[in-house]
């Protein structure tokens, strides 16, 4: 019966591991399978991930596209409709609560709030900026405003 403790290879699966460099009589003495001269038949040898035998590399060949800057000021935006749904009437919305919430990511970068939808609440805003017609909105609602310095 086959079971996993009886399992063997069968005969001439497994290959004797090639023994180098033990003299002409091994069959592999010599240059020991290295072939003649040259960078690949020395010990230590070691190629580079984007080499390619001396034609440009495809890195190199490729042209440069883009440009990350590394200040650049990351700014979530915040639509009225979704501070509507997500926050109750006399609360206070600031980057803090929005990340709470999960309206926004990171509660370190800038926060505008835009006036895409319609607001049935009065809140107390907080944040870096606020479109004309956000800032409208809120007011009109009852709501207050409060600038955030950046």
């Amino acid at each position: 019966m086959l079971k996993i403790h009886n399992l063997k290879a069968s005969p001439h699966s497994k290959h004797r591991r090639k023994i180098l460099g033990r003299g002409e009589s091994s069959g592999h003495g010599g240059q020991s399978t290295r072939g003649n001269k040259g960078h690949k038949s020395r010990s230590g040898y070691h190629r580079v991930g984007d080499f390619e035998g001396g034609q440009m590399p495809l890195v190199r060949r490729l042209p440069k596209r883009g440009f990350n800057h590394p200040e650049k000021i990351k700014i979530s935006v915040v639509n009225i409709n979704r501070i509507n749904q997500k926050f109750d009437s006399g609360e206070t919305v600031s980057p803090e609560t929005l990340a709470e919430k999960g309206i926004i990511k990171n509660q370190n970068c800038i926060v505008k709030i835009l006036g895409e939808g319609k607001i049935n609440k009065s809140f107390n805003v907080c944040a870096h900026s606020f479109s004309e017609k956000a800032r409208n909105l809120i007011e009109k609602s009852g709501g207050k405003i409060t600038i955030i310095k950046k």
